[in-house]
């Protein structure tokens, strides 16, 4: 049986889809685990990639942070695993 930690890349595999909603640059945005509580950067995040959306994982403790899929006409994004995402200010 396969490793689930083999199918993972980093947060930044995503970093171009929510670049689309966020029209940001996501990769260091700061995420708050809700479980764990730690703060780390988007590109440190566990992205899953390979199903009909994608999902972030906290690098800490693994927890769900994100769940992201985008259709032809509209974009889920589920954030109900972060405390909080911390964008740079733009000046």
């Amino acid at each position: 049986m396969q490793d689930p930690d083999d199918l993972a890349l980093d947060g930044n595999a995503v970093a171009g889809s929510l670049a689309e909603v966020f029209a940001v640059d996501v990769t260091s945005v700061r995420v708050t685990c809700n479980h764990c509580g730690a703060t780390n950067p988007l590109a440190e995040a566990k992205a899953y990639v390979r199903g009909p959306g994608s999902v972030l994982r906290c690098a800490g403790c693994t927890s769900v942070v994100g769940r992201f899929a985008k259709a032809r006409d509209a974009v889920w994004l589920d954030l109900r695993g972060s405390a909080a995402w911390q964008f740079r200010a733009t000046p």
